[in-house]
């Protein structure tokens, strides 16, 4: 059973937003075993939307559309599709009475305008939508199925959920689909591939490896296609087992989660606690932790120190040290590190400070010049990098080094 997504709107195509809405779908899909064959953005126009909805129509069974069904001029979808499926838009009184009643429950009048989201495809079941004002509909034509969906995040995903995902568990796919994940730190993926390339190169046919890298980590995406789900479920745990066992330490995780997770997972079960003080990576490490939930558990908390003032009068770096040094050096680090990780009472902790650019370098000093420290138990590591003149990238490369340093200390620390 192969699906497509479309999603519709200028907003996408100027980069005004990001599609998180296919990833999440997608996603969604997956766990049905039904496989995304292709996501498609385009504009609200009419021939832009007749032209995706034949092409998808043409590849897989299951069109999923996403975006231009509110009631403003713009929103064409509806109208479009009632063009290519050769009916009309009808009047649906449960609709009108549902937008209705929204606008009731905040005591606001109904602008006429909104009349004609009551207007729905003669065609489709209509999904009715609990969160908002446009309702999704479901068509089955042709042998296929099409959905279109409104492109507000929230509304989309309730309707998924509740609406299409519980309709779709009666559409059965003959192939099946195995994915297990591996994720690695403090590898490049060149040579990772070198290291596995014995294990790689005797796969079978129905066995696909992905290489998925990211700053400082490399995920590795084990699929298997075939029949029966559950030999697929064995060999897909045989194969992985022996990719860890040959890759050996740089695997943090054996599922597909991230770094940072690994990381507040570990710490929680060992009841240890974390603190940042960053600089240069503006409270980015710390905005990463936090995004994970049961954080809470082994995060005390950050402080941003950018000037120099709080430094010094916060995390007690001494004037003498600032002067002599500057703030972007191994001296201030240090004492960065050791101040955070007294102040908050905690078992780990991080530093960063450097110069993210674009400006700011000196000769001695250049742009992308950084210093990370961490301090465990026992001891403090300390790392200078010299990353390059982009600002944003070298805030993230700055963020993974600061993990990879704090996981090998955490590591070492373990074992003694």
């Amino acid at each position: 059973m192969k699906a497509e997504i479309i999603t519709i709107g200028d907003e996408i195509l100027l980069g005004q937003i990001v599609d998180t809405n296919s990833a999440w779908i997608a996603q969604e899909l997956f766990a049905q075993q039904i496989q995304i064959q292709q996501i498609t953005s385009i504009t609200d126009t009419e021939d832009h939307i007749l032209a995706a909805l034949a092409d998808a129509g043409s590849r897989a069974d299951i069109i999923i559309c996403t975006g231009g069904l509110g009631p403003t001029k713009d929103d064409v979808t509806k109208f479009t599709a009632a063009k290519f499926f050769h009916t009309d838009l009808v009047f649906n009184q449960d609709v009108m009475d549902h937008v209705q009643q929204i606008f009731q429950r905040f005591n606001r009048t109904m602008p006429d305008i909104n009349k004609g989201q009551a207007q729905v495809l003669a065609n489709c079941e209509v999904l009715f939508n609990d969160w908002g004002t446009a309702p999704g509909m479901w068509v089955e034509h042709d042998q296929k199925v099409y959905i279109f969906l409104p492109g507000v995040p929230f509304e989309m995903k309730n309707l998924m959920t509740f609406r299409a995902l519980p309709k779709l568990k009666d559409f059965q796919t003959e192939e099946k689909v195995v994915n297990k994940y591996i994720l690695t730190v403090g590898i490049g993926e060149s040579h990772l591939a070198e290291h596995i390339a014995e294990i790689e190169n005797s796969f079978p046919d129905h066995v696909h490896l992905a290489y998925l890298p990211k700053i400082g980590l490399v995920r590795l995406r084990l699929t298997l296609t075939g029949k029966d789900i559950d030999a697929l479920e064995v060999e897909a745990e045989e194969w992985k087992n022996k990719l860890v066992e040959r890759i050996g330490p740089a695997v943090v995780a054996t599922e597909d989660v991230s770094f940072e997770e690994v990381i507040v997972r570990s710490f929680s079960d060992h009841k240890l606690t974390l603190a940042t003080a960053e600089s240069c990576t503006g409270g980015n490490i710390s905005r990463l932790i936090t995004e994970i939930p049961g954080s809470s558990n082994m995060f005390q908390g950050a402080v941003v120190s950018y000037a120099n003032e709080v430094k010094e009068g916060v995390l007690g770096v001494s004037i003498e040290t600032l002067k002599a040094h500057g703030a972007v050096s191994e001296e201030t680090v240090i004492q960065m590190v050791n101040g955070v990780k007294q102040l908050l009472n905690v078992d780990y902790a991080i530093a960063t400070s450097g110069i993210a650019g674009p400006d700011g370098g000196t000769p001695e000093k250049p742009v992308g010049t950084v210093w990370v420290a961490v301090a465990g138990k026992n001891e403090v590591k300390t790392k200078l990098f010299h990353f390059h003149h982009d600002r944003l990238i070298n805030i993230e490369r700055t963020t993974a080094q600061a993990f990879l340093m704090l996981w090998n200390l955490y590591q070492a620390e373990l074992q003694n």
